[in-house]
């Protein structure tokens, strides 16, 4: 804890200590330095416009072709619709994501964030990962930044994490072969930096990566982290086993793995200002229990309206909930903006 720099052997070194108690004493010094006794969580809810995908990544156990059973295909109006519901609520966040429609467009996505904004024209707008954007540019036949500048003008704010999986090729190729690759995942983030556009990231472990990988991929992350400080957060998303490809041949990552990986990731990523314990994918006790690890976010949402994790057994999360979690685990809640700005609320 010298304030040095971790290099990939360290980093390594650290993923191969037994003493978990250990770890969580240096992720929680970071945290410190970083957040004192802070945890945020923000309010926010999810859009999925379709789980229809040309994609077929072996651990998604979200994705349909379209005109299957349990596929959805929403349509602007419904979206609409669906945006419409919270606007006199106290959400600050819509989150959209969801599956990569073969017949769908930058012009279609425009449409759906300038319509999304005439009905919340003060909630900040996250929206599509790489991976979506990645097909809408290369279906328009243009550039990433004129694209990224046309999603900006009709409201797009910021970009979630997802579709980094795992940087490594030969890993990509057997987990997810068709998706965009990792050079090209980095660099419509790097650009989306540059333009005014900031992003979280994300990493999927717990599948057939060793701790190489992972430590590969958090280089690469921090190296564009040094070049643009545009990633508010990083996210490790766990492996979920069930109704996938491997579900069997893998099972899911121990809670001990877990609490690992937040972890090293809180002392490797020194850049990136956040760790993010996602509720929607964990639940409520191991989010409290990351906490201990090194992460200082848990994100929500308030109702579980993402269908890419099994929901909660408590299907609605109150403020009294998430308030209440924090403080029981030692630390002080803060509600936040989508850029980490504190909202003077009630929990002060």
């Amino acid at each position: 804890m010298e304030g040095r720099r971790l290099s990939a052997d360290e980093g390594l070194e650290l993923y191969q200590c037994r003493d978990l108690g250990f770890l969580g004493a240096m992720a929680c010094c970071v945290k410190q330095k970083k957040s004192e006794n802070e945890v945020y969580f923000n309010r926010n809810v999810h859009i999925e416009p379709t789980n229809v995908c040309v994609h077929h990544c072996r651990f998604c156990s979200y994705s349909c072709r379209a005109g299957e059973q349990n596929s959805w295909e929403k349509s602007i109006e419904e979206v609409v619709d669906e945006a419409r519901r919270y606007q006199h609520s106290d959400i600050t966040e819509i989150h959209i994501v969801g599956g990569v429609h073969p017949d769908r467009n930058l012009h279609y996505y425009s449409s759906m964030l300038q319509a999304i904004r005439t009905v919340l024209p003060y909630v900040h707008i996250k929206a599509f990962s790489a991976v979506e954007l990645d097909y809408m540019f290369e279906k328009a036949c243009i550039e990433a930044s004129e694209g990224l500048e046309t999603l900006k003008l009709a409201g797009l704010q910021s970009i979630p994490g997802g579709g980094a999986e795992i940087f490594d090729e030969a890993i990509r190729n057997e987990i997810c072969p068709e998706k965009t690759a990792s050079q090209r995942w980095l660099d419509i983030h790097c650009i989306a930096h540059r333009i005014g556009i900031l992003s979280n990231a994300t990493m999927l472990y717990g599948h057939i990566e060793r701790y190489e990988h992972r430590i590969e991929h958090m280089m690469r992350l921090r190296k564009l982290q040094d070049q643009t400080g545009g990633f508010n957060a990083f996210i490790p998303l766990k492996y979920k086993s069930g109704s996938n490809l491997m579900s069997s041949q893998l099972r899911e990552a121990t809670a001990i793995e877990d609490m690992k990986n937040y972890a090293v990731s809180r002392i490797f990523l020194d850049n990136i200002p956040h760790i993010k314990a996602y509720m929607p994918m964990i639940g409520m006790d191991m989010a409290q229990l990351s906490l201990a690890f090194g992460a200082d976010d848990i994100d929500g949402p308030f109702e579980y309206t993402t269908k890419i994790y099994p929901k909660s057994r408590k299907p609605v999360i109150t403020t009294t909930d998430i308030t209440e979690m924090i403080r029981d685990a030692g630390y002080q809640p803060v509600e936040r903006d989508s850029m980490y700005r504190k909202i003077l609320s009630d929990t002060d």
